[in-house]
This record gives structure tokens, C-alpha cells and sequence, in this order.
């Protein structure tokens, strides 16, 4: 898609999104002049799901960003993302967290983290099962170098907008839970595409978008 009409789109949803709902890029796959024509619309965060990817694209791109990991993180790419990233979303276990804690402050920063919450119960996708949430949020709540700043899902596939709906009630519920036991939260990121205006209306303070904003994905 070219630059212009990338403008216009991030634009067009930048208006219809209300004021406290960061709207995050989604850039698998997408063009460091892509994204430069996203930024230049207004968006200030970057989402990437590779670590390489990512260290490419960035290097390309003189304009300043918030870059997010809301990919799958392998741990044996902590180092590289803890200092490429300034937010990791996908922290699914207590042994990525720990080797993520010790690498942010082998980089001397503190990190901004979401705990990834399986909200389909779906054995391919990565995270925790919602009952797995509060002892992993106890743990990461005491890790230097992290911040957790609250929760992240992945619901499954919609057919339509409205399928999504019970699952971003059932990550709301979560989150409200965490912050009555005492955790400072303040992110809940759900929705994507194709379902982001049912997850403002259930409590997202940040979306994902992707197509919305880029157009299709190109295909090999």
C-alpha cells in the first residue's frame, strides 16, 4: 500500500479511537516504510513478533517509537530483546520473566511487561491459562528490571466482531481482579483487526491493529 493512503488510514482510526486507547501497529511482515508512514500519521507504538525482524526494521527507521515484543519470545533471544524492545506483552512463564528480569538489568533499564493470557484455552497458542495468572503476576510483581503493568490475550479467530466478546469480558474480569488484590495495573491488551471496537467497549486500553491499519498482508 503506498505511503499516502497508509497516512490516511491510521489517520481515520486514530480518530474513531477514543482518547486513552493506544493504538499499536502491528508490523509483522510489513515494510520499514510502512511503518515509517504509520508513524508519520501519528502512531507512536510498534508491535514485532521476531527478535531479527524487528533489529532490521529498526535500524531503518530514524523516527522515534515505542516497540513492543507481542510475539512469542524465545528464551534464548532474551538478551537481544531486552535491549532492542522497550515492552515485552508475551511473558507466559515464570522462567522467561526471570531470564528477561536479569537481562534488563544486565541493560541497566527497566522493562514494562503484560503477562500473555490463553483466554480460548487453545493448546496451539502460547500463555497462561487464566487460573495461572495470579501466582505469575505475584512472581513478576517482585522480579528487578520488569514492570508489570498488566495483561495481554490473544483470542481465538472471530467469525464476526461479536464472537470475541466473552473472551475480553473474561481478560476484564481478570484484570479487575489483580488491581482489587493490590497490583498497580493499568494496560489491558485485546483486539485486533477485526474486533477492536468490541474490545474498547470491554475495557481495552490498547489494540493491536494490523490489516486496519496496513491493508491486507502481503503474501509470499
Amino acid at each position: 500500500m503506498e505511503f499516502g493512503e497508509i497516512v490516511r488510514r491510521c489517520e481515520e482510526i486514530l480518530r474513531r479511537v477514543p482518547p486513552h486507547v493506544i493504538v499499536l501497529a502491528a508490523t509483522k511482515d510489513r515494510t520499514p516504510q510502512e511503518i515509517r508512514a504509520a508513524l508519520a500519521a501519528g502512531i507512536k507504538h510498534v508491535g514485532e513478533n521476531y527478535v531479527q525482524e524487528a533489529e532490521k526494521k529498526k535500524a531503518e527507521i530514524p523516527e522515534a517509537a515505542i516497540w513492543h515484543m507481542i510475539g512469542h519470545l524465545q528464551k534464548n533471544k532474551v538478551n537481544r530483546a531486552a535491549k532492542l524492545f522497550d515492552w515485552v506483552q508475551t511473558v507466559d512463564s515464570l522462567e522467561l520473566a526471570q531470564k528477561l528480569s536479569a537481562a534488563a538489568v544486565r541493560a541497566g533499564k527497566t522493562i514494562p511487561v503484560l503477562i500473555q493470557v490463553n483466554i480460548g484455552r487453545e493448546p496451539q497458542k502460547a500463555g497462561v491459562l487464566p487460573e495461572e495468572v495470579f501466582p505469575l503476576a505475584q512472581a513478576v510483581r517482585d522480579l528487578p528490571g520488569l514492570r508489570l503493568r498488566g495483561l495481554m490475550a490473544i483470542p481465538p479467530a472471530p467469525e464476526k466482531p461479536e464472537d470475541s466478546r466473552p473472551h475480553f469480558r473474561a481478560m476484564r474480569r481478570l484484570f479487575d481482579e489483580l488491581k482489587r488484590d493490590g497490583f498497580e495495573l493499568d494496560t489491558l491488551s485485546m483486539g485486533m483487526s477485526a474486533d477492536w471496537e468490541v474490545a474498547v467497549e470491554e475495557g481495552a486500553t490498547l489494540i493491536r491493529l494490523g490489516t486496519a491499519l496496513f491493508g491486507p498482508r502481503p503474501t509470499a
